[in-house]
């Protein structure tokens, strides 16, 4: 069962990826496991995903989080999100 803290982050990255990462079909379609550089982002809109999620949710990505796969996907956006909560708290 999915809970409303859940729902509301995932609302919210949708909302950072409908602003920032420039894909050419919207968010709409997307669901936690698809790949968004399949569905057209490219590394320089990650790169402003990444920043709008630090301003987003109050956090920094550790250098270790700064790869490809950690913006990959909805869910793989937020493992790394709990990480560097973790890391921040």
């Amino acid at each position: 069962m999915t809970d409303t803290t859940e729902i509301s982050e995932i609302a919210r990255i949708r909302q950072v990826l409908a602003e920032h990462a420039r894909l050419p079909g919207g968010v709409d379609g997307i669901d936690e496991d698809t790949d968004l550089y399949q569905a057209g982002m490219t590394s320089l809109a990650s790169v402003s995903v990444m920043l709008a999620l630090e301003e987003t949710f109050g956090v920094e990505f550790p250098d270790r989080l700064l790869r490809k796969p950690t913006f990959a996907s909805i869910r793989a956006i937020r493992a790394a999100l709990a990480e560097a909560a973790g890391e921040s708290a």
